[in-house]
């Protein structure tokens, strides 16, 4: 005897659950938890900045964010964990530019192309500052560069890591002030100022976000900022174009991508429900808290975005010379 049309239907579809292979309606994305992947250790910009977007999208959705922080070799560990997950939307990289525009340019071989990632958002635009440990003997930026002159290959200068913005940030400084730095790696922002803070190492360009309060309370001193413009939070603060470095312009980014093959139409659920978020008044304060500027970029134009990023660093990372073993 024939079942009807509509039981077959549905011992089909039970099959499908049962081996995995049933797929989302279009819209109903996502049905379950999603992962952000971080690169980098919890503490800093980069971490907290993903936190608060994954809050709302957990509200939003009704379903977990999960943010896992994987740091190590620079981004790259989180960045092949991604690159290597499943193209469905579940699995999502946060990061600043390193892994995605910086690392290929920096490293002999990668274990996952930086190009293949798919753009879904640029969360934030962030400037650097340069920070001194509070018994360097200088008051100003320009006493920090005639300080590091004096004492060539002495300073120390922590970083998040090697090859991260933080480095190469230091590394144009010594650059076009002709300065002779010791870099210190470590895996991230929160290790490297805390050495900052307990006066292991004498300076760190960290983000502004990850420094304000630490500056503010009085544990260390940020002497510039990197960016074109002097920052909103610290307004008498001048950036380092005003101190003897003409033309010196460097922030960090935030960005959000996905593996290669992600489907068009979850992308674009991701980007409309991040630059939904982006807009809530609570999620712009909490930026402005962190020194960040709120993005929101479409795919196609963080695509554009990135392509113009990449042609900067390389040509940043080849005048300064920065290579890595």
């Amino acid at each position: 005897m024939r079942q009807p049309a509509s039981m077959a239907c549905a011992a089909l579809a039970a099959w499908a659950v049962s081996c995995g292979v049933a797929h989302a309606e279009p819209g109903a994305f996502p049905s379950r938890p999603v992962r952000i992947v971080v690169p980098y250790s919890a503490g800093g910009t980069a971490d907290v900045l993903p936190r608060i977007i994954g809050e709302k999208l957990n509200a939003m959705w009704g379903q977990p964010v999960i943010i896992d922080n994987r740091p190590g070799a620079g981004g790259n560990i989180g960045a092949d964990i991604v690159a290597k997950a499943a193209p469905d939307g579940y699995t999502l990289m946060a990061t600043p530019p390193a892994p995605l525009v910086i690392n290929q340019y920096l490293y002999k071989s990668l274990q996952f192309d930086p190009e293949r990632f798919v753009p879904v958002a640029v969360l934030a635009r962030v400037p650097n500052v340069l920070a001194v440990k509070n018994d360097l003997p200088v008051k100003s930026a320009q006493e920090f560069i005639g300080y590091a002159r004096k004492n060539d290959g002495q300073v120390t200068v922590a970083t998040q890591g090697n090859g991260t913005t933080s480095h190469l940030t230091g590394a144009l400084v010594a650059s076009q002030a002709n300065l002779n730095f010791v870099f210190v790696p470590y895996k991230g922002t929160s290790p490297a100022l805390a050495d900052l803070m307990g006066g292991q190492v004498d300076a760190f360009f960290d983000n502004i976000s990850s420094t304000f309060r630490q500056h503010e309370s009085g544990k260390v001193r940020i002497l510039a900022v990197t960016s074109a413009q002097r920052s909103p939070l610290l307004p008498k603060t001048p950036t380092l174009a005003e101190s003897g470095l003409p033309g010196f312009d460097v922030s960090t980014w935030f960005g959000v991508v996905a593996p290669a093959g992600t489907p068009a139409d979850v992308v674009k659920k991701l980007n409309a429900s991040i630059a939904e978020v982006l807009k809530m008044p609570d999620v712009k304060q909490k930026f402005i808290e962190q020194g960040a500027e709120v993005g929101g970029d479409a795919p196609a134009q963080m695509a554009e975005f990135m392509k113009a990023e990449r042609i900067k660093w390389k040509k940043a990372i080849d005048t300064a010379e920065v290579t890595i073993n």
